[in-house]
């Protein structure tokens, strides 16, 4: 049983690592090819942070936001893979910040074709929060080591 949980946590991790792995090798002085995505969607969510709260929200440095997105997804993932249960956390913090600003389906038309395409990568990333979830729950709910203690034996008269 021990392999199977290990071998499913390396598959499970493998999605994060190679993907933090690659967006760190793309990463340069401008972000790279993420940030084109990332900065209209950002903007949008500032836009309208700022309408909802009636104060000024700042802007948003995109190269800092791949970078913590590089970190959570690599170091979470690598923890992940040996049970840990901060890079459990890790990976939850990850997909609660990204997953409503990347995939915004909610912004377009369900006629669109963008709208599918969003909707259905919105709802991977919901899994894949979910069977986090389910983990840290399933961690949590096997007891630790208990110690052992032998019994005494009752001596005889």
């Amino acid at each position: 049983m021990g392999f199977f949980s290990f071998m499913g946590r390396v598959l499970f991790a493998s999605l994060f690592i190679l993907s933090a792995w690659q967006m760190f090798n793309e990463f340069d002085a401008t972000g790279g090819p993420i940030a084109k995505e990332l900065i209209p969607k950002l903007t949008v969510v500032r836009k309208n942070l700022s309408s909802k709260l009636g104060i000024g929200i700042p802007d948003i440095n995109v190269r800092q936001v791949i970078a913590s997105i590089i970190f959570l997804k690599g170091v979470g993932g690598i923890l992940f893979v040996f049970g840990s249960t901060l890079g459990s956390f890790l990976l939850l913090l990850h997909l609660a910040l990204t997953t409503p600003i990347l995939y915004d389906f909610y912004n377009y038309r369900p006629n669109k074709p963008e709208y599918s395409l969003l909707l259905n990568d919105f709802i991977q990333s919901t899994a894949l929060f979910g069977a986090l979830l389910f983990f840290m729950g399933m961690k949590n709910s096997i007891p630790r080591k208990q110690s052992r203690k032998k019994t005494p034996k009752t001596k005889t008269v």
